[in-house]
């Protein structure tokens, strides 16, 4: 059986990369695919960029959905309220 190779990521607190240029920070461990990390870095790909890319991303989306699921009632409010009075100031639109 073959095992995921570990990746080993740090979160940097940007104070003292700027100040000191020393990268300190908490250690999180991943597991990756092995073929998909070898293919990665055949590719010249920047493994922990990547891996920082893809967890904003994943941030990102998670606060967009949270944000549709709090505020769901007050969009289909105004989506209501525009099918049943049409746009607000539509008379001023060319």
């Amino acid at each position: 059986m073959m095992t995921s190779p570990l990746v080993v990521l740090r979160s940097f607190h940007q104070e003292h990369v700027a100040a000191k240029g020393v990268r300190r920070g908490d250690t999180e461990v991943i597991r990756c695919a092995s073929a998909l990390l070898k293919e990665a870095k055949a590719l010249g790909i920047n493994i922990s960029r990547a891996a920082e890319a893809g967890i904003a991303e994943a941030v990102k989306r998670h606060k967009q959905e949270q944000w549709l699921k709090e505020n769901s009632s007050a969009l289909a409010s105004s989506n209501a309220y525009v099918e049943a009075n049409g746009l607000p100031l539509a008379r001023h639109r060319q």
